[in-house]
């Protein structure tokens, strides 16, 4: 039976309708720009916001560059208003300052992206991949085309961190591991946040592939795409993560009121400068020692250890259905199993089912 590599699905745990409006005030003598939001619905096809910032002046001289060359487009040809941090008088939502100072890795993170509103962050980053450096990040406070199967559209809320970030790899081989990487950095960041300031634990799991999950619940996403271009794979890493939304599942921050009486609330800037803390060192590990360096942990934090999946498969004109227990991944980041004949083997997921654990495709392994 001929197999062929899918998509893994995201991104967003984010499906909520929500609408905003961005207007930009120049002052005619400062030419700075105040951004703010109103109740009045934004028409999406207005112009997408970009405000540029680096970590250094290294990052900061991209940025301008980036401006003055009005080198970033949107996908479909939308008008783009490209703007510096050091431009922005008020700025009513993410804090800049709070990520940058939080942020402390040599490559990721230095360069970004934010938007009031746009389409969806990850088609930022992979279709401009080859003019930004390897590690810049876009952030969106809403997005209203988020991507998800079936070329559903979704308007992720106010509350969500969402943010797409770019990477080069050389061997293919690994790429679909890089997810798990991801899911991995993830997790692993929030318990660094809730351990350094003194809160109770959230214990985010880690269903495959690429769904992380809170008490039973789904609250966010990964979404990796990649292009082959010049001997070298482009990856572009999309991340959805339920931080301060209780609609339309929970969020960090309703599950950690439950546990602790303290007022703390997790900051979307905090999370994600924990996460690229975290992913750089997880990153570099992956690379020199390979994914196996990192198992031990990664299977103490995904769901599926022993876990008994039902695989349905056509015999003739009948469909059998086999029993298999979940042993762990494949080097090539599918799912390990054994059957109850003691036969190993490797499950594909079909690329139809929304569930991937509804959809599985069985091949023996010798």
């Amino acid at each position: 039976m001929p197999f062929t590599t899918t998509h893994l699905r995201l991104i967003s745990p984010l499906i909520h309708p929500y609408s905003r409006s961005i207007r930009s005030l120049v002052s005619a003598n400062t030419k700075r720009f105040r951004l703010s939001a109103s109740s009045a619905a934004m028409d999406s096809n207005s112009s997408c916001v970009l405000v540029l910032s680096g970590k250094s002046l290294a990052e900061n001289e991209i940025a301008e560059s980036l401006k003055s060359n009005s080198t970033l487009k949107l996908p479909d040809n939308s008008e783009v208003s490209i703007h510096l941090q050091s431009e922005i008088v008020k700025q009513e939502s993410f804090d800049v300052e709070l990520f940058m100072n939080s942020l402390a890795t040599n490559r990721f993170g230095r360069l970004l992206i934010w938007s009031p509103r746009l389409p969806s962050t990850h088609d930022v980053v992979s279709h401009n991949f080859c003019e930004l450096p390897v590690g810049a990040v876009c952030v969106a406070d809403v997005q209203f085309k988020g991507r998800g199967r079936s070329k559903n559209a979704w308007e992720s809320p106010k509350g969500c961190l969402m943010f797409s970030f770019t990477i080069q790899m050389e061997d293919g081989r690994v790429v679909p591991l890089l997810q798990y990487v991801a899911s991995l950095a993830l997790t692993e960041a929030i318990k660094d946040v809730c351990s350094r300031d003194g809160l109770p634990c959230l214990d985010i799991k880690i269903k495959w592939p690429n769904d992380l999950y809170l008490n039973g619940i789904k609250v966010g996403g990964i979404l990796c795409t990649s292009t082959y271009r010049t001997k070298k794979f482009n990856v572009s890493i999309g991340i959805g993560l339920n931080v301060n939304n209780e609609e339309p599942t929970t969020c960090l921050n309703a599950v950690l009121r439950k546990l602790s009486d303290s007022t703390y609330q997790f900051q979307r800037e905090d999370v994600i400068a924990a996460f690229f803390n975290k992913f750089e060192t997880f990153y570099d590990t992956f690379i020199n020692q390979g994914f196996q360096s990192l198992e031990e942990l990664y299977y103490k934090t995904w769901l599926h250890s022993g876990q008994r999946v039902i695989i349905q498969e056509k015999n003739e004109d009948q469909v059998v259905e086999n029993v298999v227990t979940i042993q762990g991944l494949t080097s090539s980041g599918y799912l390990l199993a054994m059957g109850d004949d003691n036969q190993m083997c490797e499950l594909h997921p079909d690329g139809n089912s929304l569930d991937f654990f509804k959809g599985l495709i069985r091949r023996k392994l010798q």
